[in-house]
């Protein structure tokens, strides 16, 4: 799709595909589940979904996941030959465990809580032990009990891999346990080998860098992360490609596009049921193209209407699909960064949600930061005065920023700690991963498919 330059974009969508003849398995842990209440516009709706659900009892509140953890702490890049040296060292490290025997393969598929006891425990306690998040006790390694130490291990683990952290093992933690070290060995030198693709040529003074398999962006000037934020990636069928661009422009109050996939998977059918509802969205009907005449919605016979036949453009506004801000960077694949509506999303811990573009948590502060050197741009809260203006504008960036869309699942942080991330993409391609897309009933509704960008 080729990009789009004015401030009327439609949202782009990436269909490249990776790694072409690659396995799709998943290194497992992520939910694609949302919690969004069944109340709000129709992006809402199609891509939260809505469902009824059961009083939770003190059981299950008991069970709720901690708040949200997962960003990364350091200021170091992670492009950057600190992170390069830091894989190294984790490398070495599970080089080392698979040397001693590798870890123990947990049995069953049967979840196990806190209050269990399983004869499962003792092989669990060796596992956790082998890969670094349970200390060894003498005397401890064949007990049936899952104590606090055991819980505290899982959590960590849990944590470590961009799961739900509850504590308990359920099917996407015992996946991921028993993923053995040698695949981990492999994905760690992949991502290892993304990252000195990405230092090929010398980092920029200041860029942005976007990880999709870890949902988060990270805004770096002069060799440190300044700023750190959630993002919403694609969703299986939709990726976020890999691509290198350049941020030309910040769009205020922007149009959207429907896309003709949009429309005809999800908006048209809709309005064969309920054709007022274009105009409780906003969303114009018009003529054969976006610039073309607009048509009376009564006059449409919504049972043969066709994306060919007819466009939908969204007025801007607080429920336009790509929110407040748009972020312009033209690229080949017509993917870009923007706000949106659906901010309870961010609350997920797996946000694959978009049609392959990238939503931002906190846009606002992004922007400012994207203009800070811009003239009347130097001081924070810039942008959010813009959106209380209720004007639209195209500011055109002077000093134009690299952007980077990545997909790196595994690396090491410089304090010693070692992550993985769900391969949600299936990009890895590494044997014996897991196929880690199982969610944890409690979390709630799985959403529907859905396409807004």
């Amino acid at each position: 799709m080729a990009p789009h330059r004015d401030r009327e974009q439609g949202m782009g969508i990436g269909r490249r595909s990776f790694l072409a003849g690659l396995t799709t398995a998943a290194v497992a842990g992520v939910s694609h589940t949302a919690m969004a209440q069944c109340t709000g516009n129709w992006f809402e709706k199609v891509i939260a979904g809505c469902a009824n659900s059961a009083p939770q009892s003190s059981a299950d509140e008991r069970k709720k996941p901690e708040p949200l953890n997962d960003l990364r702490p350091e200021t170091t890049p992670y492009r950057s030959d600190v992170m390069i040296e830091a894989i190294d060292i984790a490398i070495q490290k599970y080089e080392r465990i698979a040397a001693a025997g590798g870890w123990p393969t947990i049995p069953g598929s049967r979840m196990i809580r806190p209050e269990d006891d399983d004869d499962r425990l003792p092989v669990l306690r060796r596992r956790l032990v082998a890969g670094g998040e349970l200390k060894s006790a003498t005397g401890q390694s064949n007990t049936f009990t899952f104590d606090g130490d055991l819980e505290g291990a899982i959590r960590r683990f849990q944590e470590n891999h961009g799961m739900r952290v509850s504590g308990r093992v359920d099917k996407p933690t015992l996946q991921a346990l028993n993923v053995p070290v040698q695949s981990r060995i492999a994905q760690l030198k992949l991502n290892q080998q993304r990252l000195r693709e990405l230092l090929v040529q010398r980092p920029e003074d200041r860029y942005i860098l976007v990880n999709a398999a870890a949902f988060q962006l990270e805004a770096v000037e002069r060799g440190e992360v300044q700023q750190r934020h959630r993002v919403i990636a694609g969703r299986e069928g939709r990726q976020t490609p890999v691509v290198k661009a350049t941020i030309r422009a910040l769009n205020f109050f922007p149009f959207w596009r429907v896309p003709d996939s949009v429309a005809t998977l999800d908006l048209i059918p809709r309005l064969r049921k309920e054709p007022e509802y274009v105009g409780k969205e906003k969303i114009r009907v018009l003529a054969s193209e976006f610039n073309g005449r607009e048509l009376d919605v009564s006059s449409v016979d919504w049972n043969t209407a066709t994306s060919t036949q007819i466009k939908f453009r969204q007025d801007p506004g607080p429920q336009n699909a790509l929110g407040l801000v748009r972020i312009d960077m033209p690229n080949s694949e017509g993917v870009y960064m923007h706000d949106t509506p659906m901010k309870q999303l961010f609350a997920q811990r797996g946000r694959a949600f978009s049609a392959g573009c990238v939503r931002v948590q906190d846009v606002f502060k992004l922007a400012d930061w994207i203009a800070r050197y811009e003239m009347g741009w130097d001081q924070p809260g810039r942008a959010q005065t813009v959106v209380d203006a209720g004007q639209a504008l195209d500011l055109n960036l002077t000093r134009q920023i690299p952007v980077y869309f990545t997909y790196i699942t595994a690396w090491a942080e410089p304090n010693g700690s070692v992550q993985f991330r769900p391969d949600i993409y299936g990009r890895d391609g590494i044997k014996d991963s897991t196929a880690g897309r199982d969610r944890d009933e409690s979390e709630g509704p799985a959403p529907v498919a859905a396409l807004a960008p």
